[in-house]
């Protein structure tokens, strides 16, 4: 989802075609307020949900402002999906999201092939070969197609932090 505009939509289509064919998931992004009963509509039907926090511009009556509540909120988000998710993705580069992750799935003993991370290619490789060295699941998110630039670039306009993300790791290992 791209933006707050689209959730109820997406939701709906989502729903709908999960009845009719399962195979069906969706993202849910934690900065958003109502993300929490959006996860829990999802788990009520078995809906696979790849988490994120979100990348877009949206505005402090839907979404959380700050980073510390963006993160509070994602690491309430994922605790449902690992309690009643069906297969959820946690996507994340963020390191302490990856240990409260791998730290909460301890506790409540879900096995590592019950959820995967989600990592966008060629970004933080050297914590994507840990996870894969310590046998979690992980999944490489590489945006494809004749529009992958203008979504590349809409993520990076949008959210100026995302440059410096990028810039950052781009040259980690």
């Amino acid at each position: 989802m791209e933006s707050s505009e689209y959730v109820d939509r997406t939701l709906e289509l989502v729903t709908e075609l999960h009845a009719r064919h399962q195979a069906v998931g969706t993202v849910i992004q934690a900065y958003l307020y109502r993300s929490q009963a959006d996860i829990e509509h999802c788990c009520d039907r078995g809906i696979r949900v790849r988490l994120c926090k979100g990348a877009y511009l949206e505005s402090a009556a839907v979404a959380f402002p700050h980073k510390a509540d963006v993160d509070r909120n994602y690491v309430e988000l994922m605790r449902i999906l690992l309690e009643r998710g069906n297969y959820p993705a946690i996507a994340t580069h963020d390191e302490k999201m990856i240990a409260e992750t791998k730290a909460f799935a301890a506790a409540i003993n879900v096995p590592r092939d019950k959820f995967e991370f989600q990592m966008l290619y060629g970004i933080r490789r050297d914590l994507q070969r840990k996870l894969v060295a310590e046998g979690y699941r992980l999944r490489l998110y590489v945006p494809f197609g004749e529009a992958w630039y203008p979504y590349y670039m809409r993520r990076l306009a949008e959210r100026p932090a995302n440059v410096l993300f990028i810039l950052r790791n781009l040259f980690r290992r």
